[in-house]
């Protein structure tokens, strides 16, 4: 398992707010909703798309293109047309700083 590594400063994710940042290489937003950071791989499973521009709504992540939508916490597809689930990131805030772990490997 991969080390915590530092993506993003704290203050730069508001409340509502969806920033892409990379780790490792992989492009990955992070969501602030009702006060937990969340991480989700920048793909859609539907088509492998990328989700920047994005909404939250009801606590799910809405994917720009098609509508899918998946939920914040565990990546699970809640509707289609994704079936399948995106990856997601642990995430904790550390000295003011987001940082993220990669355990895809």
């Amino acid at each position: 398992m991969g080390d915590w590594t530092t993506v993003e400063g704290d203050a730069a994710l508001a409340e509502g707010a969806v920033l892409n940042v990379d780790l490792d290489g992989a492009s990955v937003l992070l969501v602030r909703h009702e006060g937990c950071v969340y991480a989700l791989e920048n793909r859609c499973s539907h088509d492998g798309s990328e989700m920047d521009g994005g909404q939250i709504i009801d606590g799910a992540f809405v994917c720009p293109h098609h509508g899918a939508r998946f939920a914040l916490a565990d990546g699970a597809a809640l509707s289609a047309p994704a079936y399948e689930p995106v990856t997601v990131f642990p995430v904790r805030v550390e000295g003011g700083c987001i940082q993220l772990k990669d355990e895809r490997w």
